[in-house]
């Protein structure tokens, strides 16, 4: 169902695509953004690679139960003996082989293999949470790229209208229609709004490079997100549903079933063991036997099986130092996991009012605009007939910038939040996103291959980094501007908002 749920994300990029038109044919979406990220991102890859680890602990914990055999061989000579010596030779050469078999160990293969499984199930919910981590990053990164984008373009305009104005104001003062002071008014707030575009400069090359260590790649030409699926109806039903399906919560309450199973590991130490045992040998004295038997051999093998018990008797108080560290260990994790779900409430809370906040600002910042508009339309005219002056005219189009600036932030804001809150509940990972741009890495068939495995020589061979280096790729020019989004495009669904 989460899957259902979120694919209307990948359902309406089209809508987006229709939205943005007129921008050029190689523009970059979303979706394409975060396939990268999928295929590429060193934090993610690494995450895959640390289950693959965890996998592993399940074939180790059952090797402690399985079959043993080791081979010995050795060559002796005697280098002097004593004059009384007699029996064997003075060169021997000893070959054995000997057989272990567990039959009982106190439950600890048991239940660290138990243990070795839930901790299989914690990794891929935490190889979860890494997922939505990631792609809450990759929506920050796109997003942050875009209003400043849209930022940077907007001081630019505000550069050329104060340029423009500047230059009016130095006609109107030649004529004799304004005084030195307003020409000086309209200098001071050009070489404000240039300062201001530097720094709006500075921080898109700051996103830009953010995007690049996310994504892997430049940002090129972003086109506008798709809009995100519909949201809980309240804040308790999100908090309910991050409950159910929050990866991170399900990654420690998994951790803290394994490490009751640790206990069952650590109580097993103190109880007895049986293991059926078996061992044959070869010697050969290589025609030195001097024994007094009377039909002397050269040469012989033998063999032995048995059954093997061992009762500890006393262990200097260890057993029961291991038994209370791993008791220690399962407190310590239910305490974790309230802990996770006190954090998980809290972002889940914070993305959903961060959300409904930044649809509030967004609609306040809209009217904000167009009020703004009309009154800068009327100060200018006004301006022309002598009631209002040059500094009117500039504190109108100072506040018109402001305001849209603030309308492009509030729509990044909401964006991101919303995404968040998605995280938060569970429904932003590859699955539910319908990333189709390659197979998805499915972390089952990793465990299939190796949870049986009993081959003491298998391996996977050299290891290489998998990741995109982003050492070769070139930063993108700071003085090329690439066309900015209509406002309008950056508008997400909104919530519903409720007083439960």
């Amino acid at each position: 169902m989460r899957a259902k749920n979120f694919s209307a994300l990948v359902s309406l990029a089209a809508i987006a695509v229709a939205l943005t038109a007129g921008s050029p044919a190689s523009a970059d979406t979303l979706r394409e953004a975060m396939i990268q990220a999928y295929s590429s991102n060193p934090t993610i890859l690494a995450a895959r690679s640390r289950l693959r680890q965890i996998d592993e602990n399940v074939p180790i914990a059952k090797a402690d139960g399985r079959l043993g055999v080791s081979a010995s061989g050795s060559y002796t000579e005697d280098v002097k003996r004593s004059v009384i010596a007699s029996g064997p030779g003075k060169r021997s050469l000893n070959a054995g082989v000997t057989a272990d078999l567990p039959l009982f160990q106190g439950g600890a293969v048991r239940n660290a293999v138990r243990a070795a499984r839930v901790r299989v199930e914690s990794g891929r919910a935490d190889l979860r949470g890494a997922e939505a981590e990631m792609f809450t990053s990759v929506v920050a990164a796109y997003m942050d790229v875009i209003r400043d984008q849209a930022i940077v373009d907007l001081n630019a305009k505000q550069v050329d209208v104060l340029n423009t104005n500047l230059q009016a104001s130095k006609d109107r003062f030649e004529v004799g229609d304004l005084t030195r002071t307003d020409v000086a008014q309209s200098e001071a707030r050009l070489s404000g709004a240039r300062s201001q575009l530097e720094a709006a400069q500075a921080q898109l090359v700051s996103s830009r490079e953010n995007y690049l260590r996310v994504v892997g790649k430049n940002p090129e030409n972003l086109e506008g997100p798709p809009q995100l699926p519909g949201f809980p109806e309240t804040v308790d039903k999100a908090v309910e549903a991050a409950l159910a399906d929050n990866p991170n919560l399900l990654a420690i309450k998994k951790e803290s079933e394994a490490a009751s199973h640790d206990v069952g590991v650590a109580r097993a130490s103190r109880l007895p063991r049986l293991s059926a045992v078996a061992s044959g040998d070869y010697v050969d004295y290589l025609n030195t036997y001097n024994g007094s038997l009377a039909s002397p051999r050269d040469h012989g093998t033998g063999a032995t099986v048995g059954v093997q018990a061992t009762l500890p008797l006393y262990q200097g108080g260890g057993p029961a130092a291991r038994v209370r560290q791993a008791q220690a260990r399962v407190s310590e994790t239910l305490e974790q996991t309230i802990e996770t779900e006190r954090l998980v409430i809290a972002q889940t809370r914070s993305a959903y009012a961060s959300h409904v906040a930044s649809q509030e600002v967004i609609r306040s910042s809209q009217t904000a605009v167009s009020a703004n508009e009309l009154a800068l339309e009327g100060v200018r005219a006004e301006n022309g007939v002598g009631t209002r002056d040059v500094l009117d005219v500039l504190n109108a189009e100072q506040e018109l910038l402001n305001s849209r600036v603030q309308l492009v932030s509030a729509r990044r804001d909401a964006y991101v939040a919303g995404f968040a809150l998605l995280a938060a509940m569970g429904r932003a990972e590859a699955g539910d996103l319908g990333l189709d741009g390659g197979p998805l890495y499915d972390p089952v068939k990793n465990y299939d291959r190796v949870k049986t495995s009993i081959f003491d020589w298998g391996d996977d061979g050299p290891q290489k980094a998998q990741a995109t280096s982003t050492v070769g790729v070139t930063p993108l020019p700071s003085e090329t501007l690439q066309p900015m989004l209509p406002f309008e495009q950056l508008d997400p669904s909104p919530v519903t908002t409720s007083n439960n």
